[in-house]
């Protein structure tokens, strides 16, 4: 299907207006790996952001949680503000942002003008998350649809194998602003990609608010939405601050910690992969297996992690649970939600940024007053509890 093909206006989830458009789909994957990337590259800085910008490592870590802040309100607005806007001009719109934010940070003078430049990384963070399950229902059946999630998922872990380990690494030879100038650079590049490949997509046919108050109404969605909530707090809580967290358990160097998160990574990947079939064939696996495991993963690393073979192991368990968590929770939410795609997954947004500001708020005050593993326990807990919440509903028809 050509980009410039037109959707028919208000198709059904999963329903094709010009065929399939896996190309379209791939599209999308690498705007997410460009903004995931952006989003996470201060996990693997923190501490010579904090450094250069004079300002602690808690203080740092609030470059996450401001993207966090900004992506609710993206994520809740987008669908209002532009109820009856082509889908792919917003998209590409969106990743246009995510560059400009980069390049703002990259230049930053002090670390006000950081923030103010990840809240607009934010904007893009949950406009584009918000839209990509209602996107990617239009784009493919209706039965491939945990697939396609799984293809845009893939540039979350492509972000975790390659750029935020390669980051680490990059900043100690360029600089961290070197770092977040390639990260510009992607962008552009997943913006070019966009315009050629991704095809028009009409918005929903729902009102926006009426619909977001319709889900509201669900009490089995909002206890959904509570548990993805304490998933997403719990693995920030935690990967905010594992560069702090790992130094403090086994004294590793910056070279150990970019393969630390290269192992997170690839580990991450298999669990993407892996979370399509699953979110397609047999959903409450996936919805008890990945948060479990990503919580049982933080816990294993706090009591591990004075070895290096028990913080690579830990780690690798870790990543592969966080890999398939963001398929599963979208897949679950358009099955709640089938015809109201952009509001549930608006809610999902919100709700996952919520957590991942309240994670890195309250992990910068446990690491800077109580110790820097004690975020891994108190992450590693929300995160399972958050699994038997969500896996403990009732399937939804």
């Amino acid at each position: 299907m050509s980009a410039r093909t037109q959707a028919r206006p208000h198709a059904a989830a999963g329903e094709q207006t010009a065929g399939p458009s896996w190309s379209g789909v791939v599209s999308l994957g690498l705007g997410i790996f460009a903004i995931v990337m952006s989003e996470f590259l201060p996990a693997s800085l923190l501490p010579v952001i904090a450094d250069d910008l004079r300002v602690s490592e808690g203080t740092a870590g609030q470059a996450v949680s401001s993207t966090a802040l900004a992506a609710v309100l993206s994520a809740l607005l987008v669908s209002v503000i532009l109820p009856r806007t082509d889908r792919r001009r917003v998209m590409i719109g969106l990743t246009l942002l995510a560059a400009v934010s980069n390049l703002i940070v990259a230049v930053a003078p002090t670390f006000s003008v950081l923030l103010a430049a990840r809240l607009v990384l934010g904007v893009a963070l949950g406009g584009f998350w918000a839209m990509a399950t209602a996107m990617a229902a239009q784009l493919v059946p209706a039965d491939h649809v945990g697939r396609a999630l799984t293809v845009i998922n893939s540039g979350v872990a492509a972000a975790t194998v390659v750029a935020v380990p390669f980051g680490a690494w990059l900043g100690g030879v360029w600089g961290w602003r070197g770092v977040f100038l390639l990260a510009a650079g992607v962008a552009v590049l997943a913006l070019i990609v966009q315009v050629a490949t991704l095809p028009s997509v009409s918005a929903e046919a729902a009102g926006a608010l009426g619909a977001f108050g319709s889900v509201l109404r669900s009490g089995v969605a909002l206890a959904g939405l509570f548990a993805a909530l304490m998933i997403f707090g719990g693995h920030f809580t935690g990967f905010t601050y594992v560069r702090v967290a790992a130094q403090s358990l086994s004294g590793i160097d910056s070279g150990g910690f970019a393969m630390l998160l290269l192992v997170f990574g690839v580990a991450g990947f298999l669990g993407t992969v892996l979370s399509g079939p699953l979110a397609d064939r047999a959903p409450r696996v996936g919805m008890v297996l990945f948060p479990a495991v990503l919580g049982i993963g933080m816990l294993l690393m706090y009591l591990t992690g004075g070895s290096v073979l028990g913080l690579f192991a830990a780690v690798a368990v870790w990543g592969f649970g966080f890999g398939g968590v963001p398929t599963t929770i979208l897949s679950w939410g358009a099955r709640s939600e089938p015809t109201r795609l952009e509001q549930i997954g608006g809610l999902i947004v919100m709700v996952c940024n919520i957590g991942i500001a309240l994670g890195a708020v309250g992990g910068g005050v446990l690491v800077d007053r109580v110790s820097a593993g004690i975020p891994l326990v108190a992450g590693g807990v929300l995160a399972v509890a958050g699994a038997v919440m969500l896996v403990s509903l009732r399937p939804q028809r």
